[in-house]
């Protein structure tokens, strides 16, 4: 079984930052991609930032330069490093695993809230 978790999200003021993070366990080889979507309340999930077994990464357009993803392959962690946070930016960021061969996991979702 693959378990993706998340963890660091939380309430921040507008203009604040959160990191937020992603742990792979169970049988899934080290060649997948990472990424992390969010889901407003009323709204479809949307991408925001993906990055591949090698690193090259994607970014929605309203994320571009305030998010960053990276990921450490040794620990099979993602991160999602978000600055500048506004309103906007609240939603519940889940956590997705690819693998080359186009399976995929979620992980179960962290809460991100950014008070005006």
């Amino acid at each position: 079984q693959v378990q993706l978790v998340e963890s660091g999200g939380g309430l921040v003021q507008a203009g604040g930052s959160l990191r937020l993070s992603c742990v792979v366990s169970g049988n899934i080889y080290s060649d997948f991609a990472m990424g992390w979507y969010r889901q407003a309340p009323g709204k479809q999930r949307e991408m925001v930032a993906t990055i591949s077994g090698g690193g090259t990464t994607d970014y929605a357009d309203s994320v571009k330069g305030r998010f960053t993803i990276s990921r450490n392959n040794a620990k099979k962690t993602a991160y999602l490093q978000m600055n500048s946070l506004n309103p906007e930016d609240t939603a519940v960021y889940y956590c997705k695993a690819t693998t080359i061969w186009g399976y995929y996991y979620w992980g179960q979702g962290t809460q991100v809230t950014v008070s005006s």
